[in-house]
């Protein structure tokens, strides 16, 4: 045991003292809130600029349906004709529309037109097209006689309130809340045993290269050698992980109160918003933030805390130990391009299957991936947020840590091997034989 922290510590000593370790550590954080504070700033850079909008309406039917937003302005230009619109629209607006005369309704959606220098935003066509849509429907409501006022009232908003037969309620932002919790969960394991479980295999590639591994092995066991190792690379890539979360939270604060409550929501796109659909936003946002606060009451926090550990780290001790095992089987990084791919696999499978668990997080598909354990560590952090029975938590990690017990007995007599062989490259026949060894 003695000898087993005595390798963590040295592990853990020698990747925090490494140069890269150390720039990464500071400059991760600041160049992803760099780069969050860039989006922003050109957001909100794009959003000021206001685009003036000419158009010609000789069917002298739809130029009420055009309002002005804060980013974009119309001006009706049908005196001029479309010819002499386009000559002063090249000189000074972004673009000009033309909509054709037409005998009848049934018509007028043929023939229009946008002219501009440059292809136009897809938001902006998207825009006119709804405004003109909005337009017509009412012209043709007009032309059966029918009040579209009266029409208007008879739009009814309809939610539906869901609740469980335990009389437990929610709502549509719980789910949303949810799939956040459960991909950012899954995602987060994803990310650590990429990172640092290639990270384990790079140690044991240099120390094997450098032979400096059969000194090492001299005096303590391959499997307390190999176990220290991923020990030590997974205490150093907490601290680290730690640190990102805790500096990027920081940075995230002092953006916000440098552009504004708005930098971590879509201003721009609120900005683009006519101002009917922007007062009912506005109407809605305290409801859907009382909402927002029940449904966090409502998730099961201690489950997935707790749950979060124990697959985070079962999850990076399985692969991190195939990383090991590549790691002692071959003699340099691009010889690990053919096993790499198969443990990728279950990884790569799992955050695929992650879509179809948000969607149906209790389904056979959603269940099966959760129990199998190469990938439960993403699938049932996914499922968890959704309410998961018990005896399906406890099933999957019994068989992960079964399996993470398999994996290491079969990646020590692998790494036991491998990390004494030089100048052959392994194929998995070999590796089979390395396991009766």
């Amino acid at each position: 045991m003695s000898k087993l922290k005595l390798i963590i510590k040295r592990e853990f000593l020698a990747k925090v003292k490494n140069k890269s370790f150390i720039i990464m550590t500071i400059l991760s954080p600041l160049l992803m809130v760099g780069l969050f504070s860039l989006i922003v700033f050109l957001n909100q850079k794009n959003s000021e600029e206001v685009r003036t909008v000419a158009f010609v309406d000789d069917s002298h039917m739809l130029s009420t349906a055009f309002t002005d937003t804060p980013s974009t302005k119309y001006i009706d230009l049908t005196p001029l004709g479309i010819e002499e619109a386009r000559m002063q629209t090249e000189k000074s607006y972004y673009g000009v529309l033309y909509i054709p005369k037409v005998d009848s309704l049934t018509d007028i959606s043929k023939g229009i037109e946008f002219y501009s220098e440059d292809s136009p935003s897809l938001n902006l066509i998207s825009d006119i097209e709804n405004n003109l849509e909005r337009k017509i429907r009412n012209l043709k409501i007009e032309q059966l006689h029918f009040d579209v006022e009266k029409i208007k009232k008879t739009e009814t908003d309809v939610e539906i309130a869901t609740e469980n037969f335990s009389g437990e309620k929610s709502s549509k932002i719980g789910s949303v809340l949810r799939m956040i919790a459960g991909g950012g969960f899954g995602y987060l394991i994803f990310m650590f045993i990429i990172i640092y479980g290639t990270s384990v295999m790079r140690s044991v590639i240099e120390e094997k290269t450098s032979r400096i591994i059969e000194v090492i092995i001299s005096s303590v066991k391959p499997f307390q050698l190999m176990l220290g190792k991923i020990l030590g690379n997974a205490l150093a890539g907490i601290l680290q992980f730690v640190i990102w979360m805790i500096s990027a939270g920081l940075l995230l604060f002092v953006v916000t109160l440098i552009f504004g409550p708005e930098a971590t929501s879509s201003g721009s796109a609120m900005g683009q918003m006519n101002p009917e659909m922007l007062q009912q936003v506005q109407q809605s946002s305290a409801t859907d933030l009382q909402l927002a606060l029940l449904e966090i009451k409502n998730l099961p926090i201690l489950t997935m805390f707790f749950s979060f550990i124990f697959y985070f780290l079962g999850g990076y001790l399985i692969y991190s130990s195939i990383y090991a095992a590549i790691g002692a089987a071959v003699d340099s990084e691009t010889d690990t391009q053919q096993f790499m791919m198969p443990v990728l696999m279950p990884l790569m499978i799992a955050i695929y299957v992650g879509f179809s668990v948000i969607e149906n997080p209790h389904g056979p598909i959603a269940i099966g991936f959760s129990l199998f354990p190469l990938t439960s560590p993403i699938v049932m952090l996914m499922r968890i947020p959704f309410g998961v029975p018990w005896w399906q938590i406890v099933l999957s990690m019994a068989l992960l840590l079964v399996t993470f017990v398999g994996i290491v007995w079969f990646a020590a007599k692998i790494y036991r091997v491998g990390i004494l062989m030089y100048g052959k490259k392994p194929n998995y026949k070999e590796l089979y034989k390395w396991l009766k060894y």
